[in-house]
Parts: C-alpha cells; structure tokens; sequence
C-alpha cells in the first residue's frame, strides 16, 4: 500500500463540500497548484495538497491533477455523479489510505438519497473508510473527526510539524 493519505467529501452539488474545506481551514480556500499547511491541534501541522472544487465538476482527471504532487496527504471534493468513478479508480489504483465523507444528505438535499452508484460498497470493498454524514448539521463534528483522523495517521509516521 502507498504511503499516502486520501481524504475525500463525498456529495452532491451544493452539500457543503466546499464548506467542509473552508471550516477545516478556518478559512476560505482553494484548490492551487502548491501544498499548504494544515493545523490540526495548536501549534501542529501537517502537509496537505487540496483539490476544494471537485475533478467532476471542472472535468479534469484526478491523475492529471496528482501525478506530479509529492504532498503525501490529499484532500479532495467529489460530486456525487457517474463520472466520480475515474477519481476513485485513480485513489485505488494509486493504493491511497483513503478515507471518504459522505454528505448524505448534503445540505441542499431535501433528504437522503440511495446509493444508486454504487460508490460506498466500491469504496468499502476496497479497503477504505467510509463515513455517511449529514451536509445539513453543523460542520464541527466533522472537522473534528477529520482532524482527529488526519493526526492519527499522519503522527504515526512522523509527519506532524511544530508541538
């Protein structure tokens, strides 16, 4: 398995993807060409590489986007539609650690919705984690457990900064 870590929010348009990224910053990002830091607890950080608007919506091939970055933990947004599935066949097929939010329901969802595509047994079957996560309760408790999953992995292998 690939040393690396893939963290991804799983949803909709408009199911607060973006928003999970802005609160786990404690700001307003985006997705540049460039690793960032990332606090985790006061004073600690970690490395990130992030991808805030998803590779469905700007139609772009998550490899082409990752190849080149040497960041050992990624954060990225994904839409839950077909297309999806070149992005987690890039994650598998690369052996990321891969732990995935899902906002189901997302916020702008009227209410949950099945998993007509498969993704979450795709992604299960493949050895990763999966968390189903309502878009519509406040972010902190998944920030929470983001940051608690994102230390943990990365304080394993000496990867935090600063304390």
């Amino acid at each position: 398995m690939a040393d690396r870590l893939f963290i991804g929010i799983l949803g909709h348009r408009s199911s607060g993807k973006s928003y999970t990224w802005n609160a786990l910053f404690g700001k307003t990002v985006r997705t540049r060409r460039s690793p960032r830091m990332l606090e985790l607890r006061p004073g600690e950080c970690v490395e990130v590489f992030l991808i805030s608007g998803s590779n469905e919506e700007r139609k772009q091939y998550a490899g082409d986007v990752l190849d080149d970055q040497s960041a050992r933990i990624v954060l990225c947004s994904m839409q839950y539609v077909e297309s999806v599935s070149s992005t987690i066949g890039y994650v598998l097929k690369e052996d990321f650690w891969t732990y995935v939010q899902w906002l189901n329901p997302g916020y702008s969802d009227t209410d949950e919705y099945p998993d007509y595509l498969g993704i979450g047994n795709r992604l299960i079957f493949s050895g990763a984690t999966v968390a189903i996560r309502s878009g519509k309760d406040g972010a902190q408790s998944r920030i929470k457990e983001l940051r608690e999953y994102i230390y943990g992995w990365s304080s394993f292998r000496r990867l935090v900064v600063g304390g």
